[in-house]
């Protein structure tokens, strides 16, 4: 049985939201039995015209993408603060992954965006989606590792599972600053683990040294040309204490390919 029933994707008719949109409904396809829940969150109280209104300028987008869904997408509009929303319907819906798109911000490292902050405070899986991504399913996927041993192996159950619909290979990926730095003992350490739970999906474990860790990620993605890049946060490891979420905050700012977020 699929992990997958339901996608959350906050949508306010941006740009960004609209190719986020797109790419959600091709990754849900024909063939999936995965209901899509557009939630519209407004500053003020949305009247009940107002409401039926976006709902049905919802639609309108969604059947514009010629796509033939198998379950009958959701429209909600809600008021409040946006992420605290967003999470708080995503908890509520029972939704297992949220997809919202962003605009990023190549320039700065210090930007906080609505979905940079999201990823950072969700409890569940998330991918952000960059305006100007290519609509296409995701075949080669990268997953990001630390040095530590992976200790919650639940949150791979999600990476899995889009390995599986799409078929798609999964790479994982080590960058390491210092020059003194076992690779093997690294390896070994989850090996076992990656190749048991992404059974034949796992395609090889890469190391390479970096001082600019994001740099490295991102050299890696274009080298290998990846469709979605996946980061599995700290507090899923042992003996290793959480990060702030810098290196989450800046991919999902910075990459130009969609962003999965394990939680």
């Amino acid at each position: 049985m699929s992990s997958l029933n339901k996608i959350l994707i906050p949508f306010d008719f941006s740009e960004a939201s609209v190719n986020a949109l797109e790419y959600v409904v091709n990754f849900v396809g024909p063939d999936r039995s995965i209901g899509i829940m557009g939630l519209y969150v407004g500053a003020m109280p949305i009247t009940e015209a107002d409401s039926d209104k976006l709902g049905s300028d919802f639609v309108k987008l969604l059947d514009s993408f010629n796509v033939r869904l198998k379950v009958a997408p959701e429209f909600i509009t809600k008021t409040g603060s946006v992420v605290k929303t967003i999470l708080a319907t995503q908890e509520e819906s029972g939704a297992d992954l949220i997809m919202m798109g962003t605009m990023g911000d190549k320039i700065t490292d210090e930007a906080i965006t609505n979905t940079s902050k999201l990823v950072l405070d969700a409890n569940c899986p998330v991918i952000s989606v960059p305006y100007g991504t290519s609509i296409k399913e995701p075949k080669s996927i990268a997953l990001v590792l630390g040095g530590e041993k992976i200790d919650d192996k639940s949150v791979l159950e999600t990476l899995l599972e889009i390995a599986r619909s799409f078929n798609a290979k999964v790479h994982v990926l080590t960058i390491y600053k210092d020059s003194v730095y076992d690779e093997e003992a690294v390896k070994e350490s989850n090996e076992n683990l990656l190749e048991y739970y992404l059974e034949h999906f796992y395609e090889e474990h890469s190391f390479s040294k970096n001082q600019d860790v994001e740099q490295g990620i991102l050299d890696y993605i274009n080298e290998k040309n990846i469709d979605l890049l996946t980061i599995l946060p700290r507090n899923h490891t042992e003996k290793s204490t959480p990060s702030e979420g810098r290196l989450t905050k800046l991919l999902t700012l910075h990459s130009e390919i969609p962003v999965l977020t394990l939680d």
